[in-house]
């Protein structure tokens, strides 16, 4: 989780922080600059609950696999966020559209198209790995991108440390026993896409800071999710073919769209807002022991104490790398 689940509209983090999200999360913005309900909440309780959000999102979107394919499930949960986004930010969004028309802004229009390809990839790479392996260890894998965004910044010796005890967690989550009835073959697959979902959440955040820099407000990020939504479609509805026209399945969608990117998004947003995004960094390193919660209660998925210190591993060099990362403004030391 997301992804972060990982924010180009918001205030602006690091290179490290999750853009958005398990993710491949997108996060709206807050229409009309009304007072939310949750700001006399404490932070650590906003990203806490987001946190949740998004892993229970993810783990209800693991069961609708038992009755519709994942790449039909990402095109329910892009659908949504995009439609939502368009609807809350239509005013914006039709203030850029006009402006990259009037300015023939091809390099715009590239890192904005770019940054919603990266999602729609980033988002059905993630589904395709929690289709073949546990819920925790795909996002555990999925973490490894925005640490490696974190490593790459960095100038300090510690953070080899970090990559190291990542690699051990790799390491041990390779090694690890593969769950009853399940071919070696597709656990390989499953790694291999939570692979691709870190190289995208990695590229998601390069992206996210690019179009935060061209486009005002929510404009930018809702013309990617308008993208992203457009490109999945054809894989979505070949996929799910009829199936996506079932009430309960489009209620379903509904459901993981909401808690996969509306909810969490808004409550990190809110977040953000008051705590550094170094400090949000270092809560956001408890998503994969979250994942695997949660696929233990809504899956069944129980790991190995191999797996669990595997876990553990990646969890401490997120948390090491978001800490020792300056916070934006700060003065060079």
């Amino acid at each position: 989780m997301l992804m972060g689940r990982r924010r180009s509209q918001q205030p602006k983090a690091p290179a490290h922080e999750p853009a958005a999200g398990s993710g491949h999360r997108q996060a709206p913005p807050r229409p009309g600059g009304r007072r939310a309900p949750w700001t006399a909440v404490p932070p650590s309780a906003l990203v806490l609950t987001g946190i949740f959000s998004v892993q229970i999102g993810a783990g209800l979107a693991a069961r609708l696999f038992t009755q519709i394919a994942p790449a039909a499930v990402t095109g329910l949960r892009l659908w949504t966020s995009a439609a939502v986004m368009a609807v809350v930010g239509a005013r914006p969004l039709r203030h850029a559209l006009s402006g990259l028309a009037r300015r023939r802004a091809w390099r715009d229009a590239a890192v904005v198209a770019g940054f919603g390809v990266t999602l729609a990839v980033m988002n059905f790479s993630i589904y395709q790995s929690f289709a073949r392996i546990p819920l925790g260890i795909a996002v555990t894998v999925e973490f490894l991108g925005p640490l490696g965004v974190a490593v790459a910044s960095s100038r300090r010796l510690l953070d080899v440390l970090w990559v190291a005890l990542a690699g051990t967690g790799v390491a041990l989550l390779a090694r690890g026993g593969i769950p009853a009835g399940t071919g070696r073959g597709t656990v390989i697959v499953g790694f291999a896409f939570g692979l691709l979902a870190a190289v995208s959440w990695a590229a998601y955040i390069l992206l996210s800071r690019a179009t935060g820099q061209r486009f005002s407000g929510s404009a930018g990020l809702t013309i990617a999710m308008l993208v992203s939504a457009v490109v999945i479609t054809p894989v979505g509805v070949a996929a799910g073919r009829g199936a996506l026209l079932r009430p309960g399945i489009l209620a379903a969608g509904l459901g993981i769209g909401l808690l996969s990117s509306i909810i969490p998004y808004s409550l990190e947003m809110e977040a953000l807002r008051r705590i550094p995004p170094r400090v949000f960094g270092i809560w956001m390193s408890l998503e994969p022991a979250v994942a695997a919660l949660v696929g233990l209660v809504l899956l069944g998925q129980s790991l190995a104490v191999r797996e669990w210190l595997a876990i553990g591993c990646v969890m401490i060099a997120c948390a090491g790398a978001a800490r020792g990362a300056r916070d934006p403004g700060a003065p060079e030391a």
